[in-house]
């Protein structure tokens, strides 16, 4: 009868109610970093060297193209007050120098082809004598000996290699008078520019006499 009593009786211990809530907390990342300035410089660009760079450019392609170019750049130039600087013997001397590369050219065409035409002559005249000694082939140069002939005919071989080598060295003066010309074209002198000479002494004390002044010029620039 105990034990049934006791199952009767309720189970009056109740667990408290949880009435705290638990939130998560979340680590929030705090970005302590903070962008620097882009502080770099933009790089300089030197006009003149970039000038020079397609005069070469171009006159290595076509001979005189490249002074041609520079030609243009004189048209274009502008000084400090917005006014063009570019003068008229200064584009006719640039022009000038494309027909001097050409008249160069013409005149070591010219004599290339005169040399290897002699130098043909001779050759040939040389060969009849060697096979035939004794007889002389072309009346024209019926004078010359058989050594005379020998010489003629290497001269005018050297001649023509001669003409060949100044090809090359026509064509790498143009080049490089293209290449000088465009950088002293950004190379700027104002009008402001004047220099003075003026009569000065100079101490000197090697002088005797207590006189240790020596007569001198001064040249002062005003830039």
């Amino acid at each position: 009868m105990a034990n049934l009593a006791l199952g009767q009786v309720k189970d009056t211990l109740l667990r408290p109610a949880d009435t705290i809530k638990t939130t998560p907390i979340r680590a929030v990342r705090i970005d302590s970093t903070n962008k620097k300035a882009d502080t770099i410089k933009q790089k300089y660009i030197n006009p003149g060297k970039v000038a020079g760079r397609k005069a070469i450019f171009r006159s290595l392609i076509i001979p005189g193209w490249g002074q041609l170019y520079n030609n243009q750049l004189l048209n274009e130039k502008l000084n400090a007050k917005g006014e063009k600087t570019g003068h008229f013997w200064q584009r006719t001397y640039t022009l000038g120098k494309v027909g001097l590369i050409y008249g160069g050219f013409t005149a070591l065409t010219l004599s290339y082809i005169e040399s290897r035409k002699n130098y043909n002559i001779f050759l040939k005249e040389a060969q009849f004598r060697a096979k035939n000694p004794g007889q002389k082939e072309n009346p024209d140069i019926a004078r010359y000996d058989d050594t005379n002939v020998l010489n003629a005919q290497s001269i005018y071989k050297r001649n023509s290699q001669i003409v060949i080598f100044s090809y090359f060295a026509v064509y790498a003066v143009n080049v490089v008078d293209a290449y000088v010309a465009a950088r002293l074209n950004y190379f700027n002198i104002d009008d402001t520019i004047s220099f003075k000479i003026s009569p000065t002494l100079i101490n000197n004390p090697n002088m005797m006499y207590g006189f240790n002044g020596s007569p001198a010029l001064k040249l002062s620039l005003r830039f």
